[in-house]
């Protein structure tokens, strides 16, 4: 299997992927995806839904092999959380 190489900087790519997630994709996935991921194509604007990242990207290059992905947490502003998670009080 060949690796494949970023065609756009991590600025740029970030750049689209907010901006196809913002104008055409966030309306059609935050009345039932919150929490789930969004793998978006962001030369094409195609996306897939998953619960996680590598479901979403499967079924996304499934359609289109050479996708450059992005990828959106619904209802977060991360994909993932680092660093220790306080516990839930418990009164």
């Amino acid at each position: 299997m060949a690796v494949r190489k970023p065609r756009y900087s991590k600025e740029e790519a970030a750049r689209r992927g907010t901006d196809i997630y913002e104008r055409r994709v966030r309306q059609q996935v935050e009345g039932y995806a919150h929490g789930k991921v969004v793998a978006i194509d962001i030369e094409t604007g195609a996306f897939e839904v998953a619960e996680d990242t590598l479901a979403a990207s499967d079924r996304l290059l499934g359609r289109y092999p050479d996708a450059e992905i992005w990828f959106v947490r619904v209802g977060y502003p991360g994909l993932h959380r680092f660093g220790h998670r306080p516990a839930a009080s418990r009164t």
